[in-house]
């Protein structure tokens, strides 16, 4: 695994908190206008999406331009470091259309096929997030405890998949992990999900088809925290997991059958 300097920490922090700072004001000053839907009605994306993209991207260009950058909102540059930054200025777009606050901004810093460290900024809690398989993980620099380990039986499960996907291949992978789980939360964003897994607050992440700026961030918190992750085929799509170690080794059986 991959260290990160202390400079790479510092910078994260600032880039997340920037970002996440940045649309909450627009968001304040009105975005109705700027509105666009991408794959769904519920797949939103707003001008603050894209202004706090553009606000990483140019900073990152400026102090690291050798180093990958991968964005959701189409932002990309080829890495001639081995390093790559994946952003995902607002994560739970629609959440923040709606008043919600359950939302986020996030990044993640691979080095080839490490993480090396996740960053997500809460406006709602002023909360910055940072960690790291090298690096445990912090909220507002004070380091968490480690998370207690829970079975599957016991876990508050996180995910989101439609209910008219249940009948198909991929819906019955996902009631195999669901019908152990303890109760289950549909709460609108994956970083933000695994910043409560990071704390011991929920306990898995269980959801397919995750893009990197989705999974990489929350995935590096909760490593850093002492949890667990894998990636695993099931009906059909890769699922990805993160949470308390017994709780990813079950789901993981679970989705294979």
């Amino acid at each position: 695994m991959t260290a990160p300097t202390e400079a790479d920490v510092r910078l994260a922090a600032e880039l997340v908190r920037g970002a996440g700072s940045l649309a909450a004001k627009m968001r304040i000053e009105g975005i109705g206008d700027s509105i666009e839907t991408k794959t769904s009605v519920s797949d939103l994306v707003t001008a603050a999406d894209k202004a706090a993209e553009k606000a990483i991207v140019e900073r990152l260009a400026a102090e690291h331009p050798g180093d990958g950058l991968l964005g959701e909102e189409g932002s990309a540059r080829e890495s001639t470091t081995g390093r790559v930054w994946t952003i995902d200025p607002v994560d739970g777009t629609y959440n923040f259309v709606r008043g919600l606050d359950w939302w986020c901004s996030a990044l993640a810093l691979t080095d080839g096929d490490d993480i090396v460290l996740g960053a997500i900024y809460s406006p709602t809690e002023d909360a910055v997030y940072v960690g790291g398989p090298e690096l445990p993980t912090t909220r507002n620099g004070v380091r968490l405890d480690a998370m207690p380990d829970t079975p599957l039986a016991l876990a508050c499960l996180t995910t989101y998949l439609h209910p008219s996907k249940l009948k198909h291949p991929v819906g019955e992978a996902y009631v195999r992990v669901a019908s152990q789980a303890a109760s289950i939360r549909i709460l609108g964003s994956g970083s933000m999900d695994l910043t409560a897994i990071a704390q011991g607050k929920l306990h898995l992440f269980c959801q397919h088809s995750v893009p990197d700026w989705d999974r990489l961030p929350g995935a590096a918190l909760v490593l850093g925290a002492g949890g667990a992750t894998t990636q695993v085929e099931a009906g059909g799509v890769t699922w990805s997991l993160a949470g308390t170690p017994t709780a990813v080794a079950e789901a993981a059986e679970a989705l294979t059958g």
